[in-house]
């Protein structure tokens, strides 16, 4: 039990949380980017001296995970030489970092010269050079064919700016501005984590911060065994497949088996052989992958922190596998494609487990890169992840509908869209349409989140546009019955029309170039439905085609209600229609 008394401990996890929210604030008001300032496409964690995490922001699930074997591994880099004042940058998932656009910037925190903590901050930066604007090259064979790869590197060096390697850095990426103001911004992230850190432990002690952290830790893993025990103990199975996503390679099916033995589980993960394609997964972010889908199951309370996962386990099966990458397999999607398709076959085993706490698939990311030279900047390059082009719909469970525009998966609620008028302010295009997607929430008894359709134009200029993810050929899974119909809005899907109205479609990832008076179009699919759809109550479905979530024959296909041309109920026909095997 507890050696610090409630009242401290509150104190201490509250001074924490405060340094956190005050990183992550740092990053929104400062960021250059719209992937930061915008869509806060980042995360911030704290973790002690061991490294352990002891409290990770309400970020991006993706890099939350992976923060935990990649500190480990940046620490043991360095191991002695480590000194106040360092910052030390990492993007390499060589070395356990989740993909190369995810960079992460680690402080070391010292007090009275003993390292205490460590600040960390990682980000989406929008370019990170290689042959293709953004980072995401479909053609890519390799990992050195797809940008910038940056083992651990120290860019201060007790307190002393490194401009020669952080000049080497940006010298390599496009929009230089950009990013130059994203890495300014994560270093005052870092600092203002570390200033909270100093009064945390001015006030208190090392000592009694270590206690209560060491207490935070223990609350953590007391509520996750308490959980695990449950659930009946035995082995469990799950799989998911993985679009064909292009070159030919078909079908892929990630499966996950979790044995659960008391208050241990422990995540065995089987995958194909990794391919020349770039949705290869490294392990780090694969053990993120395994995080996610337990804890879309476990939905313990806080705190969050490193002592959640100390009676989890995890195989990610042979080296050299699609969830388990080596050396050189390219992977840059991999953050969306396969970790997302990972989380549902580890969510799936789970659900095997306890049915009870059964959860829909969210909508896995379909989205879009655009890059190009801005004619009303002296043509100045500029490259960006479209963020708002990934929202997706929340999947449904036993009490709730999914919530709308509020995915993908891989971040699981924590990415915004931003004001799509700054979109249009930052970069040189037009966007004609942002919306909801009608009948794109997956049918059940409670309905899926619906996804979301932009339009975008170029304006005096060619366009770049790369476009990633799934989603476009497999509807979102379900959840205790429920089934998604075959209407095309259940599916994401890329769109090129051109100015004489003529359009191309795709349904894997591709690269193209829209000219002005040209649109793209990114459509992405919504969240899974929970139960039978004949089981949802027919005043809901009426509400729903009011609101232009469905259409009358989506009504009709999904949940067998029928609608008249004036949208009034027909009571007989949906009767008979919902009596039918």
């Amino acid at each position: 039990m507890s050696t610090v008394d409630p009242i401290t401990l509150a104190v201490v996890r509250g001074a924490l949380e405060t340094a956190q929210r005050e990183m992550t604030l740092t990053l929104e008001k400062t960021g250059r980017s719209s992937v930061f300032n915008l869509a806060h496409d980042y995360s911030n964690a704290l973790f002690d001296h061991l490294p352990e995490m002891v409290l990770q922001g309400q970020d991006i699930p993706i890099h939350l995970g992976s923060l935990i074997p990649a500190m480990k591994c940046v620490a043991g880099f360095f191991g002695q030489d480590i000194q106040e004042g360092d910052v030390i940058y990492h993007n390499d998932p060589a070395y356990q970092g989740s993909h190369i656009l995810d960079c992460c910037m680690y402080k070391p925190v010292f007090y009275q010269g003993e390292l205490v903590f460590w600040a960390v901050c990682k980000g989406h930066l929008t370019d990170i050079g290689g042959p293709v604007p953004a980072g995401y090259n479909p053609d890519a064979r390799e990992i050195y064919a797809e940008g910038l790869r940056i083992p651990p590197v120290k860019l201060w060096s007790a307190g002393q700016r490194r401009e020669d390697v952080i000049n080497l850095l940006l010298t390599n990426m496009r929009a230089r501005a950009y990013q130059e103001g994203d890495l300014n911004a994560q270093y005052g992230a870092c600092s203002v984590g570390e200033r909270h850190l100093l009064a945390l432990l001015e006030r208190y002690g090392v000592e009694q911060v270590r206690a209560c952290i060491g207490e935070l830790k223990d609350m953590a893993d007391r509520h996750m065994r308490a959980l695990l025990r449950e659930v009946p103990d035995g082995v469990y199975h799950g799989s998911a497949v993985l679009e064909d996503s292009g070159h030919g390679l078909g079908q892929l099916t990630i499966n996950a088996q979790v044995r659960i033995s008391g208050d241990q589980a422990h995540v065995r993960i089987d995958s194909p052989p990794q391919v020349p394609y770039f949705i290869n997964s490294y392990a780090g972010n694969s053990v993120s992958g395994v995080y996610l889908g337990l804890m879309m199951f476990a939905q313990v309370p806080p705190p969050y922190n490193e002592g959640l996962y100390r009676c989890i386990s995890v195989d990610l099966g042979a080296p050299g596998t699609l969830c388990n990458a080596t050396e050189p397999a390219p992977h840059v999607n991999s953050t969306t494609t396969p970790m997302e398709t990972l989380a549902d076959a580890v969510r799936q085993a789970l659900e095997q487990a306890a049915p009870e706490r059964v959860t829909a698939s969210w909508g896995h990311a379909s989205g879009i890169n655009i890059a190009g030279h801005d004619p009303r900047n002296g043509n100045a390059e500029y490259v960006t992840m479209v963020l708002a082009s990934i929202i997706s719909g929340a999947g449904a469970n036993q009490a709730m509908d999914g919530w709308p525009a509020c995915g993908p998966l891989c971040c699981f609620g924590a990415l915004m869209s931003g004001d799509i008028e700054l979109l249009e302010y930052a970069y040189p295009i037009l966007i004609h349409r942002y919306s909801l997607i009608t009948d794109s929430g997956g049918a059940g008894q409670y309905r899926g989140g619906s996804g979301t359709r932009i339009d975008i134009e170029p304006l005096q200029h060619p366009m770049t546009v790369v476009g990633f993810g799934e989603g476009r050929q497999l509807p979102t899974a379900g959840a205790a019955g429920a089934r998604n119909g075959l209407l095309p809005p259940k599916l994401g899907r890329l769109i090129h029309r051109r100015a004489d109205g003529q359009e191309q479609s795709y349904q894997h990832n591709a690269q193209l170039t829209a000219q002005p008076g040209e649109r793209v179009i990114n459509c992405n699919p919504g969240g899974g439905g929970y139960g039978d759809p004949f089981q949802r109550p027919l005043e809901r479905v009426a509400e729903d085609l009011r609101n232009g979530l469905i259409s009358t024959a989506g009504a009709r296909l999904d949940y067998g209600v029928v609608f008249d041309a004036e949208q009034q109920l027909d009571h007989d026909a949906t009767r008979a229609l919902r009596a039918r095997p």
